[in-house]
């Protein structure tokens, strides 16, 4: 199957409008029962309220998850995603109260509540930490009808307006996805077109990109202001369960060791043997002939990468792949990229994809698996728990990649590894190096205090970009408006580092599974199976690392550096 099967959610759009009927019901029901009367109820019936919540808010994303999946795979379902999305504001409207009562128990109760679940500890825990942040109910209720109107729509809009938007090259026209794949053609007059093709209609659209920005950032810096939160970053730490000090150790490592990617492009430029490197000529293949590789043949490789470390990844990526989780090619109106929602713990997760055959999208399917992988495993904690921070999220993710570049390295004769090592050093470009680059123009954009013109953005794009790449390379014209199609800037602010803290974090965990370290594979699917149950500090602990330490992600560094001379050692080897 190569198209969501919506079926496992709902039968129809009838089926979701009766399960949505009901659930406003039992949630209407739940706050006549308990609403300010949580401080006053035992902890036994505290804890049962607590499972009535989340079944209830379980619920919820399950039909979220059926309206979101049809506006993602055709943006004419706007209007239909708006309509739900209103009635679950409504819904979790009546819910507020829950979170917020629990924060006004009285220190001593609500430390014996805690104390009596295990399942539910850390969650609980986590609530606490957030008490300071919480406004009114009907403060809450006022920014949970307004959120409709605010950043969400924005986010909203601009999804709707890139799935429609055309780039036209060679007389044809394509979506973002097809015309950002050119990037990775092994012609290099194709590679300049493309990143033309795509710079001149972004061009077009800057005005409202930019306004788009604007709006994001600004929404962000009033509801910091209002919940009382250090800086604009601060609610995205909080909600990675990671402190500043472990972001902070991440960045200042990887910005230290730009010179790595600055190196590796020099010497791509002289196996390319071009004069000198432009920013279309980052992921050009060292191949002359790069091949379209067959959707069935890489579901094939990434099932057999997967087998070779275990059973239980190679069975939950096959019922993926046989079962309608996966959305597989680009289509009119479809959203681009590719992403893994968790949906429910009583359905599975749904993987998009935009396969367009190049060797670099096999990548992405074990990218979008490993977290699918994540998310199922993860059910059984329920879905309070079940709900991972992005930056363990991160790691399922990169570590299926791991797994796949290894799998593909040992069954490629030596003297054709160069591109394998190639593109796994520029993924991991991509990955660490690019998203620290995001994260710091993220900073400096959102630093700015008053609207910014579409000329401020990209100034501040270029100066950040140009740090991880060698002086004499050259950014194409048009290159500086380039900020306005990533979607996170949109959709979540400052989610970017999580790419990086995912990325140095398995690189390290993956040294330790190369060395056969004791029991690893147990350690790491109880990992994966915890979800958001426990904090970062104490699941990256049972191997034994400590993430708030430099020296840690000085680790992942190491690695990079050692793939990094492995390259070069190919290079002399075989004289390329």
């Amino acid at each position: 199957m190569t198209e969501w099967n919506l079926k496992d959610l709902f039968k129809s759009d009838e089926e979701l409008e009766k399960f949505v009927d009901k659930v406003e019901k039992k949630s209407k029901r739940f706050q006549k029962r308990y609403k300010n009367k949580i401080k006053k109820i035992s902890t036994k019936e505290f804890l049962k309220a607590l499972e009535k919540y989340e079944d209830i808010l379980n619920s919820i994303t399950k039909a979220a998850t059926y309206a979101f999946l049809k506006f993602a795979q055709n943006s004419d379902y706007g209007n239909f995603y708006a309509k739900y999305s209103q009635r679950f504001a409504s819904i979790e409207e009546s819910l507020i109260f829950f979170e917020l009562e629990f924060n006004k128990i009285a220190p001593k109760k609500q430390k014996k509540i805690i104390k009596s679940t295990k399942k539910y500890r850390f969650y609980l825990q986590s609530l606490k930490k957030e008490k300071k942040h919480q406004l009114s109910k009907k403060e809450e209720k006022i920014l949970l009808k307004k959120s409709l109107t605010s950043s969400r729509a924005f986010s909203r809009l601009f999804d709707e307006h890139f799935s429609r938007m055309k780039f036209k090259m060679d007389g044809k026209r394509f979506s973002e996805e097809e015309v950002l794949s050119k990037l990775y053609s092994n012609d290099r007059s194709v590679r300049k077109k493309a990143a033309r093709s795509l710079s001149k209609e972004l061009k077009k659209h800057t005005h409202l990109t930019s306004y788009i920005f604007n709006m994001v950032k600004t929404d962000l810096k009033i509801e910091c202001d209002i919940r009382r939160y250090k800086s604009v970053e601060e609610p995205r730490h909080i909600d990675n369960k990671i402190t500043q000090k472990s972001v902070d150790a991440l960045i200042n490592t990887t910005t230290e060791n730009f010179d790595i990617s600055k190196e590796y492009y020099e010497i791509k430029k002289e196996i390319l043997g071009y004069k000198r490197l432009y920013d279309y000529d980052r992921y050009a293949p060292y191949e002359q002939d790069s091949e379209t590789i067959e959707f069935s043949e890489a579901k094939k490789i990434v099932l057999e990468a997967f087998k070779s470390f275990d059973e239980r990844f190679y069975k939950i990526a096959k019922k993926a792949f046989d079962e309608g989780w996966c959305d597989v090619y680009p289509k009119d109106k479809k959203r681009g990229g590719a992403f893994s929602h968790p949906a429910s713990t009583d359905t599975h997760p749904y993987v998009m994809l935009n396969y367009t055959g190049q060797r670099r999208d096999i990548f992405t399917i074990a990218h979008e698996l490993g977290h699918a992988i994540h998310q199922y495993l993860s059910r059984d904690v329920g879905y309070l728990n079940s709900d991972t921070p992005l930056t363990t999220a991160e790691t399922a993710s990169v570590f299926a990649e791991m797994l796949l570049f290894d799998h593909i390295k040992q069954t490629t004769p030596p003297d054709k590894l160069l591109p394998i090592y190639g593109g796994k050093l520029e993924d991991i470009f991509a990955t660490l190096f690019r998203q620290i680059i995001f994260t710091l123009f993220e900073r400096r954009v959102h630093a700015k205090q008053n609207e910014l013109k579409a000329e401020d953005f990209s100034e501040i794009w270029m100066e950040e970009n140009q740090k991880m790449f060698p002086k004499d390379m050259r950014f194409s014209k048009g290159y500086e408006i380039w900020w306005s199609y990533i979607p996170h800037f949109i959709h979540t602010p400052f989610y970017c580092y999580a790419y990086s803290y995912g990325q140095l974090l398995v690189l390290a965990i993956y040294a330790l599974y190369k060395q056969g370290s004791k029991d690893f594979k147990e350690k790491y699917i109880r990992f994966l199976s915890s979800g958001g149950s426990k904090s970062p500090k104490k699941l990256v602990k049972t191997f034994g690392f400590d993430i708030e330490d430099e020296e840690f992600w000085r680790l992942g560094i190491n690695e990079t550096k050692k793939l990094l001379e492995e390259f070069k050692k190919i290079r002399r080897e075989y004289a390329l």
